[in-house]
Formats: structure tokens, C-alpha cells, sequence
């Protein structure tokens, strides 16, 4: 309502809203000023001096964890004994170790991109690889309900019955407004009283009977190997499809008019994913037996570690519930105002990570052989969070990928698998491994300074 005597309903004169209306910061050419440089580079040159100076700003982006990736692997192929950490055995030997780290940081890394976390994936990934496990165990009668199932149907099993966790805990969570530190503590402790009953007096569960077919297949996740003229098969179509659909994407927002990066980097970025493949390949296609045996392949758990790296990627980047995850994550009051759903993307959330956290159990009973009371659920979870936020993922909320739980992973399996070569006892390996997440959370914390002090100097 207009006031007395030319003054607003505020008690201003006209003249000083106007000059604090000028005065005012305009936030429209502030938005526009956010935007990443690289994602307008025209060229390759443009974009590699655009992302030089968002480096040289703090936004590092996954350069630290590859840097401390070499850093890893020089040292420990330097002091090791004849030299043997980056010989093609070791190498399958410490990505077989990394698999259980990678597949739990993804599940992990989904509720950390919220702000939340779930401190029970451990314990629920024990859930996970004892009810595969059971499920093809041929010891009882054929009509038991409860074994001598095949070895798909037990996993799908395993994985429902986690994301049934998942959902249990994430809807707790988000109707009740629990803390989700302490609802998945409490689950942690209650799924690991779960894992001792079910596993009984006998203590423990076995997947290296060689007898029935289901066994071995889940035995044969981690112990048997493509073909080697399949594993290069799978290569080229994985390539040509990736590459394809890279290109396709790119160039139909360039048609469009939208932003997209330069062709250069396109190309780039398709010759990098099959210069990598081939390595990879070719890596595991050496003989590794040291005299017995041989033993050439790619390992099974391989492509399925990456098959789930590249579904996450996509179900976090091209989708709308990614979209909608990273909203939450970096704004809940902004996301809930704009119509997103926040209660169920976090619910979903849980649901997502216990389930990958049930494939994570079932790659561990597979490489462990089985599954005893020993299993440390506590201490995975741990690897899990670090493995998150070393590979790049922000505590915080809202900053995250699929890919930073593969180089994280593989950095704490770097860790372990070097400190092993050395015959060092696995208090040095946490030692290790906390002091890495040290330095990667206060990159984060830095990167994060950085960036804030840097939009404030451009307001």
C-alpha cells in the first residue's frame, strides 16, 4: 500500500529505492557468470585453458585422487620386492581386492550426495552375500524352497532382499526424521547380529564347492575369465557403442543450440576410453601363473565393476533422478520448492545403496571363498566412506560421480594390496588409509573455500 506524503509502505523515499535498486548487484549476469568456461569452449585449446583455470582455482576435479593414484603406484613398485607391484598378476590381483571397496563407495556415494550416509552397508552386504550364498547350496533335499536355487536367481534374491533394508531404513529416515548417522548405526549393529544367527554354530559359509554348477558360478565371479577372444569382442562393441552414443549426444545438442563440448574433446574422450580398454585387456590376457597353471583372462568381476560404474553413471547424469539427487543434495528447501520430490529421492537413496551394497556381499563371499562370522562389516563401510570421498565425492552434499568411487576404490586397494606385497601387518594399512582420507577431505574442504570466495569476489 503507497504511503503519506510520497514515501513507500516501506518508509523509503522513491529516490533511495531507486539508487538502492541500481546500487544492487545484478544476479541474472551473476548466474551467467557461473558457468563453467569449459562448458562454452569452442575448441580443445579453449576448453584445456578453461579447465587449467578451474584447476588453478581450486576445482581440482578428479586430478588429485590420479595423481595420488601414480604416486601409489610408483612407490610401491619401487620398494616392493623385485619390483613385481605393477606386473600384470599383481595388477588383476589389486583391481579382484578393489571390487568390493568400488561397488560399496557407489552405494555409499549416492546417500553422501544428499549429506546423509549409511554407516550399515557393511553388515547389509554381509546380509547380501549369505543369502546367495544359501540360496545355491545343493546340501538339501532338491524340494527345499531354500536351496539349490541357480546362481541368477540367488543374486537377484540377495539383491531384494537388500534394497528391502534399504527401503526399511530410508523410510524411518525420512518419515520419522531420524538422523541418518543413527538409524544406520543402529542397523549395522542389528544386521550384524542377523549375520551371526544366520550363519549358526558352524560359524561360517562356503561358495568353493566345486560340486554343483551355482556354486561355481558364484565361486567363478571373481575366479573365472573370459575368453580371451571374447574379452577383446566385448572391447570393441563397448567402445563402439560408448562412442557412439558420446558422439551422437554431442552433436545433437550442438545442432540444437545447446551447450555441448567441442568436438576435439569428444574425440578425445572416445579415444581415451579405447586406449584404456586395450590396456586393460591386454593386461589381463598376459599369463599370470608363475609356472603352474596358466591363468589368462579378464576376470568376471571386471566388466561387472565396470557395467555398474557405467549404470550409475548414467542413472546419475542422464536421468531425472540423478538430476533430482544432486538438487537435494545441494539445496533441499530450493529442490522442495521447485516440485522435487525430496522425501522420496531420499528414501530411494537407502534403497540404492543397500542394494549395491548386497551385490558388494555377494562379490565378497566370491572372492573370500565364503563368509564367516569374521567378516568386518564395520571396517568395510569405513573403506566404503573413505573410498567415496577420496575418489572425490563431497561430504557436503550435492558433488559427486560414479567415476570417483572407482579411483577411490582403486586407491584404497592400491593401499592394501602394496602394504600387503611389503608384509606389513594391517595396522598400517588403516594408518594409510586415514591419513589419504585426511588429505582428500581437506582438498574437499579447500576446493570448497575456494570456490565460495571466488563467487563472492565475482558478485
Amino acid at each position: 500500500m503507497a504511503g503519506v506524503g510520497g514515501v513507500s509502505g516501506s518508509g523509503k523515499a522513491p529516490e533511495d529505492l531507486v539508487a538502492q535498486a541500481e546500487a544492487a548487484p545484478d544476479l541474472t549476469a551473476a548466474a551467467v557468470e557461473v558457468i563453467p568456461p569449459d562448458l562454452v569452449a569452442q575448441s580443445l585449446g579453449q576448453y584445456f585453458r578453461a579447465w587449467f583455470a578451474r584447476v588453478k582455482a581450486g576445482d581440482a576435479g578428479v586430478l588429485p585422487v590420479v595423481a595420488a593414484l601414480v604416486v601409489v603406484a610408483v612407490f610401491f613398485e619401487i620398494v616392493t620386492a623385485n619390483n613385481v607391484y605393477l606386473s600384470s598378476g599383481n595388477l588383476v590381483d589389486l583391481f579382484d581386492q578393489s571390487a568390493v571397496f568400488i561397488i560399496l563407495a557407489l552405494g555409499e556415494g549416492v546417500v553422501l550426495l544428499l549429506g546423509e550416509i549409511d554407516l550399515s552397508i557393511g553388515y547389509v552386504a554381509a546380509i547380501g552375500g549369505i543369502v546367495a550364498g544359501l540360496l545355491v547350496q545343493p546340501q538339501a533335499p532338491p524340494n527345499d524352497f531354500l536351496h539349490n536355487w541357480p546362481w541368477w536367481g540367488a543374486i537377484i534374491a540377495a539383491i531384494l532382499v537388500c534394497a528391502a533394508i534399504g527401503a526399511i531404513q530410508g523410510t524411518i529416515i525420512t518419515r520419522l526424521r531420524l538422523p541418518s548417522f543413527v538409524v544406520t548405526l543402529a542397523g549395522q549393529m542389528f544386521w550384524f547380529g542377523v549375520m551371526i544367527i544366520i550363519l549358526g554354530q558352524a560359524g561360517g559359509l562356503s561358495v568353493g564347492n566345486t560340486i554343483s554348477e551355482n556354486v561355481r558360478s558364484i565361486y567363478g565371479i571373481d575366479y573365472a575369465y573370459l575368453d580371451v577372444w571374447l574379452s577383446w569382442l566385448a572391447l570393441v562393441v563397448v567402445v563402439v557403442l560408448i562412442g557412439a552414443s558420446m558422439w551422437r549426444r554431442d552433436t545433437g545438442r550442438r545442432r540444437s543450440g545447446l551447450v555441448a563440448p567441442p568436438p576435439g574433446l569428444t574425440v578425445a574422450k572416445i579415444a581415451f576410453i579405447a586406449v584404456a580398454g586395450i590396456i586393460l585387456v591386454a593386461i589381463c590376457n598376459f599369463d599370470r601363473s608363475q609356472g603352474t597353471l596358466p591363468i589368462i583372462g579378464v576376470p568376471w568381476v571386471v566388466p561387472l565393476v565396470l557395467a555398474m560404474v557405467g549404470g550409475a553413471t548414467l542413472l546419475l547424469e542422464r536421468t531425472q533422478f540423478g538430476r533430482h539427487v544432486y538438487a537435494v543434495g545441494g539445496n533441499p528447501e530450493a529442490a522442495r520448492r521447485a516440485g522435487v520430490g525430496v522425501t522420496s529421492i531420499r528414501t530411494w537413496a537407502f534403497i540404492l545403496s543397500a542394494a549395491t551394497a548386497g551385490m558388494a556381499g555377494i562379490v565378497a563371499v566370491s572372492f573370500q571363498g565364503g563368509i564367516t562370522t569374521n567378516f568386518n562389516g564395520g571396517q568395510e563401510v569405513l573403506y566404503a566412506v573413505a573410498a567415496a570421498v577420496i575418489g572425490g565425492t563431497s561430504l557436503m552434499g550435492g558433488r559427486g560421480r560414479a567415476i570417483h568411487a572407482l579411483l577411490g576404490g582403486l586407491t584404497i586397494g592400491a593401499i592394501y594390496n602394496g602394504l600387503f606385497q611389503l608384509g606389513l601387518p594391517i595396522q598400517y594399512q588403516y594408518i594409510a588409509t586415514g591419513l589419504v582420507l585426511l588429505a582428500a577431505v581437506s582438498v574437499d574442504a579447500l576446493a570448497r573455500r575456494s570456490a565460495t570466495s571466488g563467487s563472492v569476489a565475482r558478485v
